[in-house]
């Protein structure tokens, strides 16, 4: 008998080329967390990204955020501005650093971040005497922020910005690549990334001398000496010379990743958006995303689960959307500036499966356990 096989909702997607600098790696002995690999893959990554980027290549995009409140100066009490609506990644290293998150709702035009929040949430902490220390804001599934309102916001109350651009790798707004967009941005290639490098990230900066010291703070912070000397903590944050071969690889086949990832939206808003209790992430005029995953807002929290459940049945991974950081256990205690808007989303919204691996046959499948749903 038959058995279907299992499709996921991001899964890695090699190119081919991949083993080759991995040999390479185990060939000269560069296993370390240095060698020509991570070289060559920061120089990759720097010439896609263009605008005078300096690129540090991390071991996540988690250990990236981190690095990157480090170098803007965060520390104990101070108080981070971040997306609600993202993975707990964004926020976590606030917390590593002893600081706090405030949670920034999102807007109904990309889902990210809210500008008018923003703006409300820092003229609030002013005039409590604790003006914010940093921002970070999100590209969420692949959607541009709108980076030109919250950069003016930012730049007004002189408060730096951190660009998420975790799941944006390879998106545009108004012609400028996602990741270049602020002060510092990151990226992750986490194994559901668009490209992977198993595990690992990167920070990424206009000033090379940031970039000399993310990788600095990422390499245990030793002090130029013949001894082992430490002036500052630091942590083991860099990526090893064998998954930046990986990242190598990867790089070959980035732009075909994002036409495969687009190609399967496509595939689902022609066919789904007939249904009006189904709707899509459109992009706004100027924004280009990468689509690393595509979403559906059903209108009702019912009929987000019955199509999950149905698919789960068919042994089809789908997810509901982020769970905002404002609702989440962990951080029930911490401020947030809210108007609805994601909690709306994680309670009706869910991610298809979405991977650059998927065949005709796999979509053709996930489509007709949609349409078998009583509600459509």
């Amino acid at each position: 008998m038959l058995t279907k096989t299992k499709i996921y909702l991001s899964s890695p997607h090699m190119g081919g080329s991949e083993q080759k600098f991995v040999n390479e790696a185990f060939d000269t002995n560069w296993i370390a967390p240095l060698g020509p690999n991570v070289d060559g893959f920061e120089g990759d990554i720097q010439n896609y990204l263009g605008n005078s980027s300096h690129v540090a290549a991390l071991s996540s995009g988690t250990a990236s955020i981190h690095i990157a409140l480090e170098l803007l100066g965060v520390t104990k009490e101070d108080e981070v501005l971040c997306q609600s609506f993202t993975f707990s990644a964004s926020a976590n290293p606030i917390m590593y650093l002893g600081a706090t998150p405030i949670f920034i709702d999102s807007e109904s035009d990309t889902w990210n971040m809210s500008p008018e929040l923003l703006e409300i949430a820092i003229k609030d902490r002013i005039e409590n005497y604790k003006k914010p220390k940093a921002i970070i804001a999100v590209h969420i599934y692949g959607m541009p922020y709108k980076a030109n309102e919250i950069n003016a916001i930012a730049k007004k109350y002189e408060i730096p910005v951190i660009e998420d651009s975790a799941e944006a790798f390879g998106s545009t707004y108004f012609n400028q690549t996602c990741g270049t967009l602020s002060d510092i941005g990151i990226l992750s290639f986490n194994g559901n990334k668009i490209i992977t490098t198993s595990g690992g990230g990167a920070l990424i900066t206009k000033n090379l001398n940031l970039k000399k010291k993310a990788v600095f703070l990422s390499t245990q912070a030793r002090d130029n000496a013949s001894h082992y000397q430490h002036s500052s903590i630091g942590y083991n944050y860099r990526m090893s010379n064998v998954l930046a071969g990986i990242g190598r690889g990867q790089m070959e086949v980035l732009d075909d990743r994002i036409e495969a990832r687009r190609k399967n939206f496509n595939f689902y808003k022609t066919n789904l958006s007939k249904f009006d209790n189904i709707e899509f992430l459109d992009e706004p005029e100027g924004f280009y995303s990468n689509r690393w995953i595509t979403c559906i807002k059903t209108d009702s929290y019912d009929l987000r689960e019955q199509i999950r459940l149905e698919l789960q049945k068919d042994d089809i991974e789908s997810r509901p959307l982020w769970k905002p950081m404002h609702m989440q256990p962990v951080f029930k205690d911490c401020m947030s500036f809210t108007d609805g808007i994601s909690e709306n989303l994680f309670n009706n919204g869910l991610c298809l499966p979405s991977g650059s691996n998927l065949t005709q046959n796999d979509l053709e499948r996930i489509l007709s356990i949609i349409f078998k749903t009583s509600n459509l």
